[in-house]
């Protein structure tokens, strides 16, 4: 579900005491994606772009899950599929990233 190898990348190259920051702006950036996409989601080109932002942000804090199902509902909105990945499917599994995250990062981070 986390790519936590990439969660070590990122506070490699960011450091520690930025981590927290770029944590915060993550989750309000995905928020914010989500919300677009549920509002548009039976739009092919909004459910495209919001999965294409989505997927990206996701590879980046290494929430795997969320970006391989993003990715399946990028490819599938943009052959004009948008209800391939519903919004439902989009929440819960960033939800459900989101809480295995927040619930094992101390640990990681003070390894």
């Amino acid at each position: 579900m986390i790519d936590w190898s990439r969660v070590e990348e990122l506070v490699e190259e960011i450091g520690a005491e930025d981590f927290g920051e770029v944590v915060e702006l993550f989750l309000d950036e995905v928020e914010s994606a989500i919300a677009i996409f549920e509002a548009g989601a039976t739009d092919p080109v909004i459910a495209e772009e919001q999965m294409h932002f989505l997927k990206g942000a996701a590879l980046n804090l290494g929430f795997e899950s969320l970006a391989q199902l993003c990715l399946k509902g990028e490819k599938a909105a943009s052959t004009g599929r948008p209800e391939v990945v519903s919004p439902t499917d989009v929440r819960e599994t960033f939800d459900s990233s989101r809480i295995q995250f927040q619930a094992d990062l101390p640990g990681r981070l003070a390894a």
